[in-house]
């Protein structure tokens, strides 16, 4: 099914000389910058009846006419999956998503989605895009995840991530032992030769990451990200880039490194550990209606906090 939206806007002399894509953010606010930018690119959103680039100039008093369309998600399916709800209001809802569950429905993963679940907890999802996820974590990641219930709380939090202005923390299991933490700033993109993986790339995306050392083990560390950006598998990217592969991650980590000496159940969690040891820990950002600094931490799952004690169990009999 799908919604038609029709609005108008005259714009004011305040913003005479703004761009437009700036000028529709302001006048048409419930909605996101990026599908603002799309509908303008599709003539979707005209200037004076006239399609107009999103860097086009504006010096006032023009008529802005939006006649675009809305898919809702009710082609897809509603399923009762249990989530694991840490916060939710009438704008927006948090979860802590386990490892293994898809967030969207795509290829390969058409339902058992966290995108099915939220239609089954919340059906009101099925008028926002992609059921109100503002952002995603890979299958495997744990951890936290936002959505927004209504479009004017979408197109807050979305403006959010794009100013940067959401504090996203990640604690990780990484082969390997940093003397102390460090910075990545390299662009991600595509992957020249394999399409299902990212890389550093000059033509990538600018991307940053923050990571610091919170327990050093023999042969491996436990470390914790701060994300500037989002690009795709960016933690895992940036990380196996300095040379300190999370455990687990069959795309980007390699073989992994067993500690010398190390006792048979460590080896072998090492060996089948089945996901990169990467978890979404802790959230922070303001209200999308009222403002509010909101802060949330989901604890580490059970794969990890066993991981942790082999390895440190391996560490103080080892010293």
């Amino acid at each position: 099914m799908t919604r038609t939206v029709d609005a108008t806007a005259r714009v004011p002399a305040c913003l005479a000389g703004a761009r437009l894509d700036q000028a529709a953010a302001e006048l048409f606010g419930e909605y996101s910058r990026q599908r603002l930018k799309t509908w303008i690119n599709r003539g979707e959103l005209t200037v004076d009846g006239a399609r107009a680039k999103p860097k086009a100039r504006l010096h006032g008093e023009e008529t802005l006419a939006l006649h675009a369309t809305l898919e809702d998600e009710q082609r897809f399916v509603a399923q009762n999956i249990p989530l694991d709800v840490v916060f939710e209001d009438d704008h927006l809802l948090i979860v802590n998503k386990p490892a293994g569950m898809v967030v969207h429905p795509a290829a390969g993963n058409p339902d058992g989605t966290l995108l099915n679940a939220l239609l089954h907890h919340h059906p009101a999802l099925a008028e926002i895009p992609r059921a109100g996820i503002v952002h995603r974590l890979d299958k495997d990641t744990t951890g936290l995840l936002m959505i927004a219930k209504t479009l004017p709380a979408q197109a807050a939090l979305v403006e959010q991530l794009q100013a940067r202005t959401v504090s996203r923390q990640y604690d990780a299991v990484a082969i390997g032992t940093p003397v102390a933490g460090a910075t990545v700033d390299a662009p991600i993109g595509r992957h020249p030769k394999d399409r299902k993986r990212q890389a550093v790339n000059a033509s990538g995306k600018p991307a940053v990451t923050h990571f610091r050392v919170v327990e050093r083990f023999r042969t491996h560390t436990h470390v914790r990200c701060r994300l500037e950006t989002g690009r795709t598998h960016q933690i895992r990217v940036h990380m196996a880039h300095a040379c300190y592969p999370l455990i687990g991650d069959a795309l980007y980590g390699g073989r992994p490194k067993l500690p010398p000496g190390a006792a048979e159940p460590l080896k072998e969690i090492l060996r089948e550990f089945p996901r990169q040891a990467l978890h979404a820990r802790r959230l922070a950002f303001q209200h999308p209606h009222t403002g509010q600094e909101m802060t949330f931490r989901a604890p580490l799952p059970d794969d990890l906090l066993m991981l942790l004690d082999y390895l440190r169990e391996d560490h103080q009999t080892m010293r």
